[in-house]
Order: structure tokens, then C-alpha cells, then sequence
């Protein structure tokens, strides 16, 4: 029960979500222990708002039937207004893009979580509100806060988004990242009594070989700020670099692991379907795999690949009438 001021009597039932009528909800939360008496200052109530099917959409946001027409929110079949924000950038931007015929900006699971959530939209659609969870991204290792600029500067300076000068300061940032991280490489500690005492204080194994730097703060208990003392000729950088150099040298053997991932899934993606052929006249694919394709009108391997109740027959079916018809126009 959340207080809604100092000021004010009015109390927010935190969890009691409901848009049934006026006198259910009241009979509701009468039956809750101390609140039998409860007064109702404004009653709970729910929004319902017509969506298109997103599946109608490509990846740019831009509807199949419709040139030049983006859309972007709720209307979508989204919940939530972070979302609502999310696809009404990229749909604005692309919507840009469209009148300078230019190409637009695609994005894939690997590189942001808005992302997954048009992929999802447009490859699987919706029989409810969707809402994005970190669970549902694949990748979610790469996608962090501590990396976002990482990922999307050169894109905002590509599109004008971002000045030059603040795309100078990211590369200048990404060169100090590397360089400190190849000087940590190269930084031999020994196994020295001060040495050990430290690692010791720090609650983890003392050396018994010398080894460099970098090695050292794979450890857990090990922080870049701990080992000053013992890295002497340590350059000073702005904090937001040393956190991404502690970053990527502590969980390196995950970042790598999930980059191999990455890999194979980019494979997929970059196998590319004509926008032209006829599923249903493609042989060895189910009847129902045939209607998916033709509903969803999949870009990719990857794409095709993901929508729901696509067997792994129907993929290699797919995979071999698009060799014959590639084969065929050579």
C-alpha cells in the first residue's frame, strides 16, 4: 500500500490491477485484511485500443500494403510507452530514409533489444500485448547500458543523429578502451610478498607465477581500482573507460562464447529469400509451412527459421527450391 504524498489520504493498492465494474471492484477489496471499509477515491479501469496485425509490417516499420506509411506504438499491438518511444525513432528515422532513397536502418537480435522486439512483432505477430523482457532477447550478454554507445554511435553519426564532435569523443573513448586494454596485457605482476598481501586482502588466491595484469582481473575479487598500488606507471583515464576495459576483460571468455553465437546466427540472416517467389508453388514444404511463409513473408533463412510452427523440414524444403531458383536465374 503505497502512501501517494505527505500530504493526502489517498493510498495506491499496488498489484490490484482491474477493470471490472465499480461495485466488484469495491466488494473485492473489502475481502483484503484491513480493508474492509475501505473508501474507492477512483476506481480502476482499463484502456482497449484497436492494433494492426504487426506481421503486416517490414522491419523498418513501414507497411507492406502501404508505401511511405510507418507506424509505430500501441497501434502496433505494444504495451508500454519505453516501446512506444523505441519504434517511433526507428520508424521516423527510416521514414527520413524513405524520402532521401536512402536504405533503411535494420537492425538484428544481436545488436538491440528494440530489435528483438520488431523481430518478434513482425515474424511472430500478437494475440496479446506484447511486452519486452530481457529474457526474450538471445544476445542479451551484448546488449548492456555500458556498451549502447558502442553499438549505435557509428549508426547515429551515419544518420546525423549525433555531431561530430561527439562521435569524435566515442572513437577517442573505443582507442582508449583498446589501448588500456592491450597495456594490462603487458603488464607483468610477480609474485611478490606486497603482491600476495594484497590479493590476500582481497580475499583471493595469492601468485605462485607471475602473471600480467589482465589475467588478474578476471578474478571476481579483483577490480581495476584494487590494483593500483601495484601498477605503477597506470595511465589516468576517465572513469566510464576504465569501466568498459574492466568490463570486457572480466567477462571476456562469455563475450567471446556469445560472439560465436553471434556468428552462426548472422549466417542465417545473411541468406537472403526473394521477396517474389511463390510458396505454394514450392515442393516439400507442409501446407501449413507454406501459409507461414506466405503470411509472414520472411527476409531471411533466419527469419523464416523463427516464425512459430516452422519445422525444421520445412527450412531445409525451403533451403533447397531457393537453390533451385537462384540456380535458375544464373
Amino acid at each position: 500500500m503505497e502512501p501517494e504524498g505527505y500530504n493526502t489520504e489517498e493510498i495506491y493498492l499496488q498489484g490490484f490491477f482491474t477493470s471490472l465494474p465499480a461495485d466488484t471492484q469495491q466488494t473485492a477489496l473489502h475481502t483484503i485484511y484491513g480493508l474492509e471499509n475501505c473508501k474507492i477515491i477512483r476506481y480502476g479501469y482499463a484502456i482497449e485500443y484497436d492494433i494492426i496485425y504487426p506481421n503486416q509490417l517490414k522491419y523498418s516499420l513501414e507497411a507492406k500494403a502501404i508505401k511511405g506509411l510507418f507506424l509505430a506504438g500501441q497501434v502496433n499491438g505494444t504495451s508500454g510507452y519505453k516501446k512506444a518511444d523505441e519504434q517511433g525513432l526507428l520508424a521516423g528515422i527510416n521514414a527520413v530514409q524513405l524520402t532521401r532513397c536512402k536504405e533503411p536502418l535494420v537492425l538484428d537480435r544481436s545488436e538491440a533489444y528494440i530489435a528483438v522486439e520488431i523481430d518478434d512483432l513482425v515474424t511472430k505477430s500478437v494475440t496479446e500485448p506484447y511486452r519486452l523482457r530481457t529474457g526474450l532477447a538471445e544476445y542479451r550478454l551484448l546488449l548492456r547500458q555500458d556498451n549502447a554507445d558502442l553499438r549505435f554511435a557509428p549508426y547515429g553519426y551515419k544518420l546525423g543523429l549525433i555531431s561530430k564532435q561527439r562521435y569524435k569523443y566515442f572513437l577517442n573513448k573505443k582507442t582508449l578502451v583498446e589501448k588500456e586494454k592491450e597495456r594490462l596485457k603487458e603488464v607483468i605482476i610477480h609474485a611478490t610478498q606486497r603482491v600476495n598481501e594484497l590479493l590476500t586482502k582481497l580475499g583471493t588466491t595469492p601468485l605462485s607465477e607471475a602473471a600480467n595484469l589482465a589475467t588478474l582481473l578476471t578474478r571476481p575479487e579483483v577490480t581495476y581500482n584494487q590494483t593500483t598500488s601495484i601498477d605503477t606507471n597506470r595511465p589516468e583515464l576517465p572513469a566510464e573507460v576504465t569501466e568498459q576495459v574492466e568490463i570486457q576483460i572480466k567477462y571476456a571468455g562469455y563475450i567471446k562464447r556469445q560472439g560465436i553465437q553471434v556468428k552462426r546466427f548472422k549466417k542465417l540472416e545473411n541468406y537472403k529469400i526473394p521477396q517474389d517467389i511463390d510458396y505454394f508453388n514450392m515442393h516439400g514444404i507442409s501446407h501449413e509451412g507454406k501459409e507461414r511463409f506466405s503470411e509472414v513473408q520472411p527476409i531471411s533463412l533466419g527469419q523464416a527459421k523463427r516464425i512459430p510452427r516452422i519445422t525444421p523440414s520445412d527450412i531445409a524444403a525451403l533451403m533447397i527450391n531457393i537453390e533451385k531458383i537462384k540456380r535458375t536465374k544464373k
